[in-house]
């Protein structure tokens, strides 16, 4: 009976070194992140793992430091919005609170521009039409030309 009551305080006392005083703390509360977007219908990732699609709400665990929330869409580019988080320690009179901000998480996304075309060969000047031989321009210091002779008369005819 001894060695039996010896083993049980042994291995009670045991378990006592093992223990933290962590564990008596109560786990994080979740709390409520409302996710938005424009347009909606956006897949809204936390970065802590929870995502839906916006407009929505998912419940995270309170980290200890901020955390992202990364917002896709087709043909849309993504958008990643950092969110803070502020711990209040409470006190007898209040409990304790954690505030998010920005508070709803909200992004706007863009259109993805057009994909990039394939290359495009150069395009090639157009070829100009020759233009009619124009007249030299006269110079005002030189000798008109030659009058030209007049035709021959036609011999009379008898």
């Amino acid at each position: 009976m001894r060695i039996i009551a010896i083993a049980v305080a042994g291995l009670s006392l045991a378990g006592c070194s093992s223990m933290s005083w962590d564990s008596l703390k109560p786990a994080p509360q979740p709390v409520q992140v409302q996710l938005e977007s424009v347009p909606p219908g956006a897949d809204a990732v936390t970065s802590l793992g929870p995502g839906c699609k916006t407009p929505c709400s998912v419940s995270v665990p309170a980290p200890d430091a901020g955390f992202s929330v990364t917002f896709n869409m087709p043909k849309m580019l993504p958008v990643t919005v950092p969110v803070a988080v502020t711990r209040s320690p409470g006190d007898f009179t209040t409990p304790a609170s954690v505030a998010m901000d920005p508070s709803p998480v909200f992004a706007e996304l863009r259109p993805a521009g057009p994909p990039p075309k394939a290359a495009r060969k150069p395009m090639r000047p157009k070829k100009k039409k020759p233009k009619a031989a124009a007249a030299p321009a006269a110079d005002p210091n030189a000798a008109p030309p030659p009058a030209a002779a007049p035709p021959p008369a036609a011999a009379p005819t008898r």
